[in-house]
């Protein structure tokens, strides 16, 4: 997951801390931070110009000669310039012409759209049908921001004048934080931006504020009068906890505003995080998405209508339903599966349309002949997502969301300002009122902890004023009654069930490293000897002596492993969500993983070494424990 420092910002002064403290401090508080770069070098080199000039080049039915006011920023004196400063560049676009404004990729630049492949393109001053150009006026696909190339990028009068930084304009010098976020399973609230910011806020003790739409239920205009209605029928709640669904109906041409404003808004962001720009309704999606960590997922309205066999007066039915086995779907991405009984679709009327919550289908598919969308804002059942995009080998950055659990609080908010966003920048109209299949309101019972608690788990002497303010840094409703502390937690931690959860928060936004270590009293009596704890440890010792290399290997198997080392897959329990399709097994004997180190050695050419792993085996002869779960044996 790519975290950009300008996003961050919007939510948190980090003024005066540096990229490399800030990496420092979440990775010792929250998550790993594999690394961190700058993309400076990306977009050196690129400027905003006005073009003062544009005459067709004589012999060609399509360039035209140009002159570009940079307000001489270019200082390169390889760059002829006319008696007014001016630069002369030859453009193939059609929408080129005197008065606008435009990117200019100046001579010993690359194009963006090139930068860090193996060949990258450094524009330089060359001649084109004998009239020299020095540079080029750049598509939004040459700048990597779209794919846009039916021109040149039209910047507007009041984002940016002649001369400056086309990065500084786009916020696109930035720093990026690659963030390994296998250990943030448990909180989908940080797989968005402003949930992310919080965090860090929380950690450096600064003030963060939840945007608006984020904390309170939200309003949108009443919708315009429209006899379009949906029909929500969801048959498991267990797989579909909330969906919420409403329709708009799209302004012509997208209305609202220009490409360049909408990259500046809502575009750069979403660059910066690693993903491309496709349209307006899709962009926003995912900038909703990456800010929330909500994902959304937009429907033709009419393609819904005639995929389900309905007449034009009929509301549309949408069905949440477990697929059939064997049903089959075509996605988005071209990709035709064949579906099974764990998998979630949603459907027009019976016929699926969309795998819930992985992608959506190619029947509804939004296009240019599209006129009024369905926006969906839902949570489905984690676990039959993982499953879902194991099976299938989808990892989108949707499903990646969902898997860890997004809370349904959040589909209202994030509907309500997508609606807002599309209404009041874009144009469109909001033409029905919202659907949901929830009627209840979610409440958080309060937890309750004291202070000496707090400080006997954590090894602290914390007070009790700053347990309050560390909760509250982050959100927590806090009542402090002396050595009482009543805490809510706010809808997004769906991570905090018990004291035990609340305590570890505070200990970790206030610093586990920064807890001096003390040894437990337990240390100073006489703990009885664990004769199996001793017996390792010698066997250990005696095999490292003798030049044998300890390994620990994955408790999981594959059924094809435990048929070659000859024992039953039927004596082994299988694991309802592996981590990999190859690892569907709970392993019975350390023999087969052993045995496949073994092997990989000797392809690797050893032929002299020891191997040996002292572990844990779980099969179905030992029975399960009087908890239920399988007896496992050393």
């Amino acid at each position: 997951m790519i975290i950009s420092l300008n996003w961050l910002k919007k939510y948190v002064d980090l003024d005066g801390i540096s990229d490399e403290k800030l990496a420092e401090k979440i990775g010792s508080h929250l998550v790993e931070v594999e690394s961190f770069y700058k993309t400076t070098d990306k977009y050196r080199g690129i400027y905003v110009v006005k073009v003062m000039q544009s005459q067709p080049l004589d012999g060609s039915d399509h360039l035209s000669v140009c002159l570009v006011d940079d307000a001489g920023v270019m200082n390169n004196p390889d760059i002829e310039r006319d008696e007014n400063g001016l630069v002369q560049v030859v453009c193939g676009a059609p929408n080129v012409r005197e008065g606008m404004l435009a990117a200019w990729i100046a001579p010993n630049a690359t194009v963006p759209a090139t930068f860090g492949t193996k060949e990258p393109f450094v524009i330089g001053t060359k001649k084109l049908k004998g009239v020299e150009s020095n540079g080029m006026l750049a598509a939004t696909d040459e700048l990597n921001l779209g794919a846009d190339h039916a021109g040149i990028l039209e910047i507007d009068e009041n984002l940016a004048t002649a001369g400056e930084s086309f990065a500084e304009v786009f916020g696109l010098n930035d720093t990026l934080f690659d963030i390994e976020n296998k250990s943030l399973t448990h909180r989908p609230d940080c797989f968005g931006v402003i949930g992310f910011a919080r965090e860090v806020a929380g950690i450096f003790g600064k003030e963060f504020q939840t945007p608006e739409f984020m904390l309170n239920e939200g309003r949108v205009l009443p919708p315009e009068a429209s006899d379009l209605r949906l029909e929500l029928v969801v048959e498991d709640e267990e797989l579909c906890p909330r969906y919420q669904a409403t329709i708009l109906e799209i302004n012509n041409n997208f209305g609202g505003i220009s490409p360049a404003t909408h990259i500046k808004e809502f575009g750069a962001p979403i660059v910066m995080s690693g993903m491309r720009l496709i349209d307006p309704i899709v962009d926003i999606s995912n900038y909703l998405m990456l800010l929330t960590g909500q994902p959304l997922h937009c429907f033709d309205y009419d393609k819904l209508l005639k995929v389900g066999g309905r007449a034009e007066n009929y509301p549309v039915k949408i069905v949440v339903r477990a697929a059939k086995k064997g049903e089959k779907i075509k996605l988005l991405d071209g990709s035709d599966l064949v579906l099974d009984t764990s998998d979630i679709v949603i459907c027009s009327n019976e016929k699926p349309v969309a795998l819930a919550g992985v992608m959506g289908g190619e029947s509804t598919a939004i296009d240019e002949n599209t006129k009024r969308i369905v926006v969906e804002s839902a949570t489905f059942n984690l676990y039959k997502l993982r499953d879902t995009s194991m099976r299938h080998g989808i990892f989108s950055e949707a499903v990646t969301r969902f898997t860890k659990g997004q809370p349904m609080a959040l589909t209202d908010k994030v509907l309500k300002e997508t609606v807002k966003i599309f209404t009041e920048n874009y144009g469109f109209k909001l033409i029905s009122p919202f659907f949901d299949t929830m009627s209840e309101r979610i409440e958080h019972n309060p937890i309750e902890l004291t202070v000496t608690e707090v400080n006997r788990l954590l090894g602290t002497d914390y007070t009790a004023e700053l347990i309050k303010e560390t909760l509250a840094n982050v959100n927590f409703s806090v009542a402090n009654m002396g050595e009482r502390i009543i805490a809510r937690t706010p809808y997004w931690r769906t991570d905090i069930h018990i004291k035990e959860d609340i305590i570890e928060e505070i200990g970790r936004q206030n610093g586990f490293d920064d807890i001096a270590p003390t040894l437990p009293m337990r240390f100073f009596e006489s703990p009885n000897a664990d004769k199996l704890y001793d017996l390792k440890s010698a066997v250990r010792a005696k095999l490292a002596a003798f030049g044998a290399n300890e390994i620990l290997t994955y408790s999981f198997v594959s059924e094809k492993l435990l048929k070659k080392t000859n024992l039953d897959p039927k004596n082994s329990y299988q694991i309802i969500n592996s981590i990999s399709p190859e690892l569907q097994y709970v392993r019975q004997s350390l023999t087969p993983n052993i045995l496949e180190k073994v092997f990989l050695n000797i392809d690797d050419g050893f032929d002299n070494f020891a191997l040996f792993e002292i572990n844990k085996v779980y099969q179905k002869s030992y029975n399960l424990g009087g908890d239920g779960l399988p007896n496992e044996r050393d």
